[in-house]
């Protein structure tokens, strides 16, 4: 558990050795058939698993590595799991004679200081061998866990010092040895769970990793080793030669940025996230020298994996869709995370809120460094949330029930040059589907009173954020909830030019003499009745918001994503006619000379 150890988690490996030349057709069939695989193992513990989070959510990841380490293919879920999973199998790759690794094996890991994010993301993990007794790869599923079996449910302890305060800590536990399942390891661990749907999901986990690996088996039967090895080279080669590419079409320089959060958990002010892009040729440097480095922060200490899984995250995001995934980014882009800072802690440190903040700022700094040359896909892939509202209580059998509060909502869906903001869901949780009402309500004493996007919301801009929700409950007994706030001091950042987003804002016991606002932390106890109020942030803004076609602005008014006060005062358009009834029109020749005055002369002189 060292900075050492995480240089050689993350140290480049060698492509795998074969004796077959493979050409671009077989080799994307083989591609193809990895993808399925993590398709069918995702579907499969999304279809199998107990608990909401993840049959409901679809919280959770699929991936393979190959027998270097190497992320061979990644991934189905969500993205911010993605790049993670090859660090915490390769801990067991460097220990794999010490765990008698062997065919048939499964294993769990969830170690934050041995390649992995925070406690809650469990990753299980199975080795693939062909005939000759060679590993081929490992198929990996990573999902999140409602508790860890820490101090608190869930495992955010919100004045958490160190991470055995948090939960259980795995860095490499066999589950299953040669086929057969370890029902005393497979009891240890369920019992270390405050959750009875925890043994659903763990044992969906376990046979989601058997069967993709049945399907990689049958894929080296049929293809052969060599062939299948070949043509994981050939993906990762592939990946890195168009990623180079891309970084090429990109101006040299140097392109800086930095993102604050309001304060830890403890309340120190203004945490600071730091980053410099530097484009040379075909070689794209992301340094986060410069993030804080104070030792006595708490509750913001991102994990190694999880910084260098954040930055790739919002890199991918920059480039061509349609390059794979896979470990050909990190061959072409180096990351420099300096020991210490809240990007690289020291070891034993906290890591669950961690995964919020300050991931989600890095991704953050690193599209708004990058924006400078790729606008067109400069959308950050993040949350700003600091935490949903998490209550929680016990059923009349004394069993522990917990609302995590991933409830649908509009948050954070910041626009991008030529789109506004769409959806109601940044796209960095991709296929994340948030919990429907019905179902939240058929589980939890809780009613969803309303969820409905806040007019001027989001971020004003020549192309407009997404406005955030405004999400209300109320809980119909008593219950313990739980929360930390952040992005109200700095909210979600607008760019080249675009106006910042609304920042959150929380209220438990709305509309009782007991009514405040959560400004820090909370762990409350609510009567029954009590109403909790969550206003998210909204998207941010891309471009001078007086550039905005004016029909546009128009619509956004009829919608009531924009106020007519808005209209005029952060857009410059004069509309005629009433919202009420519908006859709203522009008032060309005084939105010009509105605009006019407003300097939108200059604003396009630097646009151009």
């Amino acid at each position: 558990m060292s900075y050492e150890l995480n240089r050689k988690l993350a140290a480049k490996r060698d492509p795998l050795p074969t004796t077959v030349e493979i050409d671009q057709v077989t080799a994307d069939i083989i591609r193809g058939a990895f993808e399925t695989v993590c398709f069918e193992s995702a579907t499969f513990l999304g279809r199998a698993a107990s608990s909401p989070i993840i049959n409901q959510s679809n919280e959770r990841n699929a991936a393979i590595v190959d027998g270097h380490g190497r992320l061979a293919m990644g991934a189905v879920g969500t993205p911010h799991l993605t790049f993670v999973n090859q660090m915490e199998t390769r801990w067991g790759l460097m220990n794999q004679d010490k765990y008698d690794w062997g065919p048939g094996d499964v294993f769990l890991a969830n170690d934050p200081d041995h390649g992995g994010g925070h406690l809650p993301d469990y990753c299980v993990y199975g080795p693939v061998y062909d005939d000759k007794g060679e590993l081929i790869c490992i198929q990996t599923l990573q999902a999140h866990q409602g508790d860890t079996g820490g101090k608190d449910p869930g495992g955010f302890t919100l004045e958490a010092t160190d991470i055995f305060t948090e939960g259980v800590i795995y860095p490499c536990l066999k589950l299953v040895h040669r086929g057969e399942l370890r029902k005393d390891v497979f009891d240890f661990v369920v019992r270390n769970n405050r959750f009875a749907t925890f043994a659903g999901d763990l044992a969906a986990m376990i046979g989601g990793v058997e069967y993709a690996n049945r399907m990689i088996a049958d894929l080296i039967s049929k293809w052969g080793s060599e062939t299948i090895k070949a043509g994981i080279n050939h993906s990762i080669e592939h990946t890195e030669r168009r990623v180079r590419e891309e970084v090429s079409k990109w101006p040299d320089g140097s392109y800086e940025a930095t993102v604050l959060i309001d304060h830890d958990t403890a309340g120190t002010k203004d945490i600071k996230v730091h980053v410099n892009c530097t484009v040379a040729g075909n070689q794209l440097t992301v340094d986060l020298t410069g993030c804080d480095d104070r030792q006595d922060l708490v509750g913001v200490w991102n994990t190694f994996a999880n910084s260098r899984s954040y930055v790739m995250c919002q890199v991918v995001a920059a480039m061509d869709p349609t390059i794979v995934k896979n470990e050909g980014f990190f061959n072409a882009v180096e990351i420099v995370i300096p020991e210490g800072c809240i990007a690289q802690p020291p070891p034993n440190r906290p890591a669950a809120l961690g995964s919020f903040h300050p991931a989600c700022e890095i991704t953050e700094a690193v599209c708004i460094a990058l924006s400078a040359v790729a606008p067109e896909r400069s959308q950050p892939q993040l949350y700003k949330i600091g935490m949903p509202n998490a209550v929680m209580g016990y059923d009349d059998n004394g069993m522990l029930w917990m609302d995590a509060g991933v409830d649908c909502r509009s948050m954070d869906v910041s626009a991008v040059e030529g789109i506004d903001g769409w959806g109601s869901c940044p796209s960095a949780l991709a296929s994340l589907i948030l919990s429907e009402a019905e179902d939240a309500e058929s589980r939890f004493p809780i009613l969803n009173i309303s969820r409905e996007m806040t007019t001027d919301g989001g971020g004003a801009g020549q192309w407009r954020g997404q406005p955030g929700s405004l999400n209300v409950k109320q809980v119909l007994k008593p219950t313990s909830a739980m929360a930390w706030m952040v992005s109200a001091d700095h909210p979600l950042s607008g760019m080249c030019g675009g106006d910042d987003a609304i920042p959150y804002t929380n209220h438990f016991e709305v509309g009782s003499e007991n009514e405040r606002r959560i400004a820090h932390t909370a762990f409350d106890l609510l009567p029954s009745g009590a109403v909790i109020a969550y206003q998210h942030g909204g998207g941010g803004g891309f471009g001078y918001p007086l550039l905005r076609d004016p029909e546009a602005v128009k619509e956004d008014v009829l919608d009531e994503y924009v106020s007519p006060e808005a209209a005029r005062n952060k857009y410059g358009v004069v509309l005629t006619g009433t919202l009420s009834e519908y006859t709203l029109e522009v008032d060309w020749d005084a939105t010009e000379a509105l605009r006019r005055e407003m300097g939108v002369d200059a604003l396009r002189d630097a646009a151009e």
